[in-house]
């Protein structure tokens, strides 16, 4: 678990921080580019729809929900937009299950998400629940404790010098929001506190009965 980011997730990066100052000088250029690219497309609905899909799924997989979405914004007729998926999904350019497994395996491993968490983003990219079940249980109670530890231990560092109560619930609020149960996150806060030479005693009137 040594490259979990830190609490909060990895930096953002240059794309995420926006356009830069040369792109957003040429907004004209890049509306027409834009325009180019839809002339371009096939006339028939159906080869239209596929060749978005295509342009879509290059260097970067996605759901069917995500790709219908975005045939429906593009006024792609239903009929075609379903034919052109069904058929990407039977010879495995659509594959929500491994998709999902994917999503569980890297957002666990760089971010240090829960299931909890992990299930969230996979519902808002439309992926069916039972999918997002399986996925997620590939993920064990004792993996997603190991990684809590792991998390508690790269932000204690940087919580030393802040009174008791302030360190806990910074710690404890770090792995809510990476989607960690109350119960899970307390245990393994005071764990880590009680390494660090915390006094038992004083740690039990902050974690009654754990």
């Amino acid at each position: 678990m040594a490259d979990i980011q830190d609490s909060d997730g990895p930096a953002s990066s240059r794309a995420e921080a926006g356009p830069s100052r040369a792109s957003s000088r040429t907004p004209g250029r890049r509306r027409e580019g834009g325009r180019a690219e839809r002339e371009a497309e096939p006339k028939d609905p159906v080869e239209r729809a596929r060749a978005i899909c295509l342009r879509l799924l290059t260097g970067t997989p996605r759901t069917r929900q995500q790709l219908a979405d975005a045939l429906r914004k593009r006024e792609v007729p239903t009929e075609a937009a379903e034919e052109v998926l069904a058929r990407f999904e039977d010879v495995g350019l659509i594959d929500d299950a491994a998709f999902a497994a994917a999503w569980v395996d890297s957002r666990h491993h760089s971010r240090g998400l829960a299931r909890r968490a992990l299930a969230r983003e996979l519902r808002t990219k439309g992926v069916d629940s039972t999918v997002i079940d399986e996925a997620v249980g590939r993920l064990d109670s004792e993996r997603e404790e190991e990684t809590a530890q792991a998390l508690v231990a790269r932000k204690l560092r940087s919580t030393r010098g802040l009174d008791r109560e302030k360190r806990l619930r910074r710690l404890a609020g770090m792995l809510a929001r990476k989607g960690y149960s109350e119960g899970l996150a307390l245990r393994v806060v005071r764990r880590a506190l009680e390494e660090e030479g915390e006094d038992p005693e004083v740690l039990e009137e902050h974690f009654p009965g754990l």
